[in-house]
């Protein structure tokens, strides 16, 4: 029945509700697949991180580092290697950390001006400008992140300090497998 325009009536309405009860019964209960529909399972195989710390290992399981103390910082290479069903993994994220860190005093250190004079033949000392602005600030002893190359090989800095000789310091590297859990190793480093 039309009446100004509009569908007025009982037929309309149950009709309408019929069809929207078949389309949410459809959406609910009918798979996307039909019962002939083929199901394959792909077999994916776990990454697996092995670390080498580059350093001798003593009996109990504990890496040794020389330092050098004529120097503020030591500075070594950690590696690995990323491998994936025996083929090396290229651009996959490893986390470093490390237990250790360090403090910038009032100066991190100082630059020098100096220009050349043309008279002697030397440069010549005109300004020692100390840089301050860093003071405070929280320096980790391992660079945070790397990925890996063509050849599955991973690199990490550590650069422990001379007021750290004789402490032991645990590093960690982590990495998430293709199940989107987090895997950690860790390994530990006497600073000798």
């Amino acid at each position: 029945m039309l009446n100004n325009g509009n569908i007025k009536g009982k037929n309309y309405v149950h009709y309408t509700t019929k069809i929207l009860n078949f389309i949410v019964f459809c959406i609910l209960f009918i798979g996307c697949e039909g019962p002939n529909a083929i199901q394959e399972e792909i077999d994916v195989e776990e990454i697996f991180l092995t670390l080498n710390p580059r350093l001798t290992e003593d009996d109990n399981g504990y890496y040794h580092l020389p330092m050098n103390t004529e120097t503020w910082q030591t500075l070594h290479r950690f590696s690995g290697t990323v491998i994936q069903g025996g083929v090396p993994v290229d651009v996959m994220k490893i986390n470093w950390s490390s237990s250790h860190y360090w403090y910038i005093g009032d100066t991190l250190g100082y630059v020098v001006k100096k220009i050349f004079s043309h008279n002697s033949g030397n440069y010549v000392m005109v300004d020692t400008m100390y840089v301050t602005q860093f003071n405070g600030f929280e320096v980790p002893t391992i660079n945070c992140c790397s990925y890996s190359n063509a050849s599955g090989e991973v690199n990490s800095m550590f650069a422990p300090i001379k007021t750290m000789v004789g402490d032991t310091v645990t590093i960690w590297a982590s990495y998430w497998d293709i199940y989107l859990e987090l895997k950690e190793l860790e390994f530990n480093v006497i600073l000798n």
